[in-house]
């Protein structure tokens, strides 16, 4: 009977290997058409607001400044399931109803905005004031100085952390199957409904997550390789 064990065993191990062979294209194949393009759209959306969030909180007068203090201020301290949920449920009672991409598009990018805001205040902060009055003394207005001095040494500094938020992001995106975007574990949790095959489609999963974190962490590597020649 030893071999009647041994060969069910290696028929439910052919099962599950079948099952992640079938279910792979349509885990991968949710994650190009949502998870990465979610990703990519809120980010960059996320740096353009978190880089005027940073000048406004650095240069603005306070009542501007107190505005997107109190963004930032609410944005980091509120999970960002609880704000796809307002968002995506909440919003409906107020008569703002949006469809579930264009919501979590929305939930991200505000997510993404604060916290490179931050990055970005922490970059333009550390270049040295003598880099502001060296800008001066040769003519340059406080924009060109900006633009042309400050602004490039900022990048270097704050473009470790911009990496790493944005392969977070990418995992972060998974959140989005709550309020029914249909990304990479949605598509996970529709077969599981389907196959009663839990463990085996959420490290499928996982996975694939790990294999786009990874390609992205060699591309962070050559831009910062890239970034350091330049400097």
């Amino acid at each position: 009977m030893a071999w009647l064990h041994s060969l069910t065993d290696y028929i439910h191990g052919l099962a599950w290997l079948q099952l992640m062979i079938d279910s792979f294209w349509s885990l991968l194949s949710a994650g190009l058409q949502f998870t990465l393009p979610l990703a990519i759209l809120s980010f960059i959306g996320g740096i353009i607001l978190g880089f005027i969030t940073a000048l406004v909180r650095l240069y603005a007068p306070k009542p501007v400044k107190w505005i997107f203090d109190f963004y930032v201020w609410v944005i980091r301290g509120t999970p960002l399931l609880v704000q796809l949920f307002l968002i995506f449920y909440g919003l409906p009672s107020a008569g703002i109803t949006l469809d579930a991409f264009p919501a979590a598009l929305i939930g991200f990018t505000l997510s993404v905005g604060a916290y490179t805001s931050e990055i970005i205040r922490g970059a333009i902060i550390s270049v040295p004031k003598g880099q502001w009055e060296a800008s001066y003394s040769i003519g340059m207005s406080s924009s060109q100085a900006m633009r042309r001095v400050i602004l490039p040494q900022s990048v270097f500094v704050s473009l470790p952390p911009l990496s790493n938020s944005f392969i977070s992001l990418i995992k972060d995106t998974s959140l989005a199957a709550v309020i029914t975007v249909p990304e990479m574990f949605l598509a996970a949790q529709r077969i599981v409904s389907v196959t009663y095959e839990p463990l085996i489609l959420y490290v499928e999963a996982a996975l694939i997550y790990l294999a786009f974190s990874t390609v992205l962490g060699k591309l962070q590597n050559k831009l910062e390789v890239y970034y350091r020649r330049y400097e």
